[in-house]
């Protein structure tokens, strides 16, 4: 008997998106002072929750998980294309956490629509993932 492969039509393909767009609410600051807000993070594969497990930064504090995982799903940050742990570790706190509940959301339940706020009126409405249809 043989195997069948089920590969995914062009409007399947289409509808799937596995990256998307996000902006921190603060912003990283590199070496020479530019301020990184807009990113870009994929979906998360089971390689990229079981590999860090071993790291012994992980065994010694458990909280380091985070770091490593986001270090692995965020592709890009302004014109950073290689995000490591020594960049995830020099975030705010409020962009850590707002990257955690995206990581959440994109790799939860799905849901395409968050609420958000304004960095420069503090106006609160609700924004949509932007799919990049890849």
């Amino acid at each position: 008997m043989e195997e069948q492969i089920y590969e995914a039509s062009v409007e399947e393909k289409t509808l799937f998106s596995t990256e998307f767009e996000f902006t921190l609410p603060k912003g990283f600051i590199d070496e020479e002072g530019a301020v990184h807000r807009d990113g870009i993070m994929r979906l998360a594969n089971a390689r990229d929750e079981i590999a860090p497990l071993s790291d012994p930064k992980v065994r010694e504090n458990k909280a380091y998980l985070v770091i490593l995982i986001l270090s692995r799903v965020i592709t890009k940050l302004g014109n950073i294309s290689e995000v490591t742990p020594e960049v995830v570790e020099r975030f705010f706190s409020a962009d850590l956490s707002y990257l955690q509940d995206f990581y959440r959301r994109i790799n939860g339940d799905g849901e395409a629509i968050i609420p958000a706020t304004c960095p420069a009126c503090g106006h609160g409405f609700n924004a949509e993932f932007k799919c990049l249809g890849k």
